[in-house]
Formats: structure tokens, C-alpha cells, sequence
């Protein structure tokens, strides 16, 4: 930031002192009884003086974003054109350098040079001079945009990357939950010293989550079954502690087939449900239903909420970075829908396929 205002300054400061020093330029070594100050003030300078600054001004704020940046090239050169004859009309410096140089305009008013045609009055290089001055006043005006400009896009650029590695670290943070991770431990070790002919199971399916969450999460895309099968290794180990008093329905309508997604944009939504929607004391229920189209895939989870609005409240983080990986591999091509009616709570998401 110090660097893009550092830049445009000097660009300001730059123009600034060229118009200033101009007219002094005409009068160094010379005797026109003429002084830096009475030059300063007089009218004919100030007028200059005003000229191209509002030239510079009108460029940079009107012409430069309106047209230039919005690809109207054509309507943009003529734009310029018309200012430079506008310019040529109102002759701020033919006028400037008359004051400037009078014993030289009495010469040449007492001695006309000779010419072919009428009208002819003004020396071709004051011409020249005030087409180069109008020329490097648009080159300014152009460097201060362009500079300002791209500096900007490579804030936004840093700025995104940031952005895209606070929501990954994120992300590996919560790929797995460790209180998840504990009570899975927990229930395996309950099954294996009773013995039950489920403990085989449950490590198969605790080591195929935490393969797929090692491996397959490093990747942007991966093939919807196999988030599915991670999904259902998920609940098959929650299942493992609740109670007759919960009921889990999880259906899958369509086919899968190739169809690709984002790892692990789905469990989150899946955790907040077994978190904030079972219950010792009261039944509850939990309904997920993944919808796969030709061209979309729809998850849908609800439940009912038995956990206060200041705990759900505050136990966001894992939907808020699930939402930032949604806005950087999706963009605008997703929705997310959360709401809450009658106690329930219900999550709907829409990603394309």
C-alpha cells in the first residue's frame, strides 16, 4: 500500500513541477524584463496552468476507466483527438509564450515572415511544443492509472492467495474432528473387550476414513462415491453410540457415476447434525439425502436442534471454512442454503456436477 501511494504521488508531484518550471524554461538567458513570480501570477499562466491540469484530470477520472479500460478504443482515440483540437483552438501556450517573449512577437509583428498562404501567423515549432505538452500530459495521466491500477490487482491477487491459505490450513485443521476421533477409540476399545464381532468392522472403516482423509483431501476434486463411502463409514461409527432413541435415514438418489466434488465439503454439515441433533433423554431424528442429476448434486441434512442459539452459534468454524473452500473451488457456481424452522435445522447444498 505504501508502495502504490508512494508511486502516484511521485507521478502527481512529477506533472505538477514540469507545468511550473515550463514558462521558465522560455525566459532563462533572456531580457524580457519578466520575473519567475510575475509570470507565476499572471493569467495567461494561470490559464495554461489550468489547461493541462484539467486535461490530466479529465483523463485520468473519465476517459482512462470509462472507455480505456472498458475496451472502447476507438471511441477513446477520438475522444483524445478531440482534445488535442480543442487544445489547438484555444492556444493556451501560443498565449503564454506571447507574454513571455514580447520583444520577439513586436519583431515579428513589425517584420511578418514571408509565406505562401494566409493566416499562417505562428511559428510551426510553438505548435510542435503544445502538441508534445498535450501528449506527455495524456502519457502521465496514462503511467499514474496504469500504475494504480496494477497495483491494485496484485493486492487483490495477494490478497486471494492469502485468503486460499487460511482457508486450507483451515480446513486441515478440521479435516477430522479429535472429540470424533476419541469416542470412535473409545467405542472400538468398548467392542473389543466385549468381544463383539463388530470390531473388525469399525477399524476397517475408522482406517479407510483416515486414508481418505490423509490421501484424497490433498486433491481439488475427487470422485463423488468415494465421498459417499466416506459419508457412510462416518455414520456407521457415530452409530456406534447412539441410542434406539435416534433415528438415521441417508439415501442417495441418482447415479453417482463419474461425477466429481470437493473432499470433505459434506462431512462438516454431517458432524453438526450428530452434534447438535441427538439426544439421551428425548428421540430424535436425522435425514440426509444426496440427489446426483446431469447436472448437479444436492445434499440436503436435517435435524432437530437440541443444543441452545449461543452454543450453535459459537461452534461455527467448521461451516464457516467449508464455506470458504466452497467460494474458492466453486466461486458463484454453488448455493448454500441453512435455515431454521420449528427446532429444525436444515442444510442445503447445491453444487454443480
Amino acid at each position: 500500500m505504501f508502495r502504490l501511494k508512494s508511486s502516484v504521488v511521485i507521478i502527481h508531484i512529477t506533472g505538477w513541477l514540469i507545468c511550473l518550471s515550463f514558462p521558465l524554461l522560455f525566459i532563462s538567458g533572456q531580457s524580457t524584463g519578466l520575473n519567475a513570480l510575475s509570470i507565476l501570477c499572471s493569467a495567461n499562466y494561470l490559464i495554461f496552468l489550468s489547461t493541462y491540469l484539467a486535461l490530466f484530470y479529465f483523463h485520468s477520472t473519465i476517459l482512462f476507466p470509462k472507455l480505456f479500460c472498458k475496451k472502447q478504443y476507438v471511441l477513446y482515440f477520438l475522444s483524445v483527438l478531440v482534445l488535442l483540437m480543442t487544445i489547438n483552438f484555444l492556444k493556451p501556450l501560443d498565449h503564454l509564450i506571447a507574454q513571455l517573449k514580447p520583444a520577439s512577437v513586436a519583431r515579428m509583428s513589425s517584420n511578418p515572415p514571408r509565406s505562401k498562404g494566409p493566416g499562417n501567423h505562428r511559428p510551426a515549432r510553438i505548435n510542435f511544443v503544445s502538441d508534445f505538452l498535450f501528449l506527455l500530459t495524456i502519457s502521465l495521466s496514462l503511467a499514474n492509472e496504469t500504475t494504480l491500477r496494477g497495483r491494485q490487482t496484485e493486492k487483490k491477487a495477494l490478497f486471494a492467495e492469502t485468503q486460499k491459505k487460511q482457508a486450507e490450513l483451515s480446513f486441515l485443521r478440521s479435516q477430522i474432528n479429535p472429540h470424533f476421533l476419541f469416542n470412535t477409540l473409545n467405542n472400538i476399545y468398548s467392542l473389543a473387550i466385549t468381544q463383539s464381532e463388530h470390531t473388525a468392522t469399525s477399524i476397517m472403516k475408522l482406517s479407510n476414513m483416515l486414508r481418505y482423509v490423509t490421501e484424497e483431501s490433498k486433491r481439488d476434486f475427487v470422485l463423488l462415491e468415494t465421498e459417499i463411502d466416506c459419508l457412510k463409514d462416518y455414520i456407521a461409527l457415530q452409530q456406534l453410540r447412539l441410542t434406539a432413541k435416534t433415528t438415521l435415514a441417508f439415501s442417495v438418489t441418482g447415479q453417482p457415476g463419474i461425477k466429481t466434488i470437493a473432499p470433505l465439503v459434506l462431512l462438516p454439515f454431517l458432524e453438526n447434525a450428530f452434534k447438535y441433533g441427538v439426544s439421551n433423554q428425548e428421540a430424535s431424528e436425522i435425514n440426509v439425502v444426496l440427489t446426483c442429476t446431469d447436472n448437479s448434486i444436492l445434499f440436503t441434512c436435517s435435524n432437530k436442534i437440541f443444543r441452545t442459539h449461543q452454543e450453535l452459534n459459537g461452534t461455527g468454524i467448521g461451516i464457516a471454512n467449508t464455506r470458504q473452500r466452497l467460494d474458492h473451488l466453486y466461486g458463484d457456481r454453488y448455493s448454500l442454503r441453512i435455515h431454521t424452522s420449528n427446532n429444525i435445522y436444515t442444510t442445503t447444498l447445491s453444487l454443480p456436477s
